[in-house]
């Protein structure tokens, strides 16, 4: 039975459980997924040129079944770890409320599904581009970075910052200077974002045996890294004003976003405690929502405010 769902009911007997749809909508972490497709909708408006909005509707929803895919593949491969974590130990398949192979299964065509649609209905390099974040979070980070270094959020993050650059892609056939900027932003919010939530969940990482950062440099080396990226991001989230994708209201929001980003790391670097890292964690999500929230309001609401 190493390949079925099941538990011990009261009788002592085992009882074979059949995946509700919830743990199947749980496959796809829709919490990440929603910044994902959020992020991915931000390319497609600012992009220059027009989209039909069905076709608008299809790529969003291409992205996120992409995302969604990722998500499922990563919880079968990382089932074991997820057993062991205390922040991932409901997910499904660890509760043995799923089988493996299923989730396996999904995952697949997921994500088969997901850029054969986008290839037919949008254009081929947006799913070239889907097709290559799929490949990269399951394959670069889930199996080959994440077990083995702590740079494993840095190279991996890439994964989730092609959104954007799909959704632009989307709409102009291309991959733009102006894509890869907001590549770049995600890319650098990344490490800050992931390794705030590593500071107070360190013993958590470190019982599942993942070198994230804090517990393989430590707590110190973290925090400084931290307020590194935190730095570069700041003028890099102003680049889409300067560069015409967003006005001058997102340029200004984005410069006091920027700063309160650093102030979080700066509090993490002198705090002792979980308390700011988890501040900055959540500080974090807010942050990237608003930006990108901006230059959608921008775009759609004030024509370039």
């Amino acid at each position: 039975m190493a390949d079925t769902a099941y538990h011990i009911n009261s009788t002592g007997s085992a009882e074979i459980i059949s995946a509700e749809p919830a743990d199947y909508i749980q496959l796809l972490k829709p919490r990440v997924m929603s910044l994902v497709v959020f992020s991915g909708l931000a390319g497609l408006l600012v992009a220059p040129g027009t989209l039909h909005p069905i076709l608008a509707v299809v790529a969003v929803l291409c992205i996120a079944v992409g995302a969604g895919a990722s998500g499922a593949i990563n919880m079968w491969y990382d089932r074991d770890i997820d057993a062991v974590m205390e922040r991932t130990q409901k997910r499904p398949i660890p509760m043995g409320r799923m089988i493996p192979g299923d989730a396996l299964g999904f995952g697949i065509v997921l994500a088969i599904g997901s850029v054969t649609v986008m290839g037919l209905a949008v254009n081929i390099v947006a799913a070239s581009l889907l097709a290559l974040a799929i490949l990269f979070y399951v394959f670069v980070y889930t199996v080959w970075l994440k077990r083995r270094t702590p740079q494993n959020i840095v190279i991996g993050g890439a994964s989730g910052a092609f959104p954007p650059m799909i959704g632009w892609a989307a709409v102009t056939g291309s991959v733009g200077f102006e894509s890869l900027v907001l590549f770049a932003m995600i890319f650098f919010w990344t490490p800050p974002h992931f390794w705030a939530l590593a500071l107070y969940r360190s013993d958590d990482y470190e019982k599942a045996g993942v070198p994230m950062l804090p517990v393989v440099a430590g707590q110190r080396e973290t925090k400084r890294q931290m307020l590194f990226y935190t730095l570069l991001l700041l003028p890099l989230a102003l680049a889409p004003t300067f560069m015409g994708i967003a006005g001058w209201l997102y340029g200004g929001v984005a410069a006091v976003m920027g700063v309160l980003f650093c102030m979080a790391a700066l509090a993490v670097w002198y705090d002792k405690g979980d308390r700011a890292p988890k501040r900055m964690f959540g500080f974090s999500i807010f942050y990237l929502f608003i930006l990108f929230a901006l230059m959608i309001a921008d775009r759609t609401v004030g024509g370039g405010i």
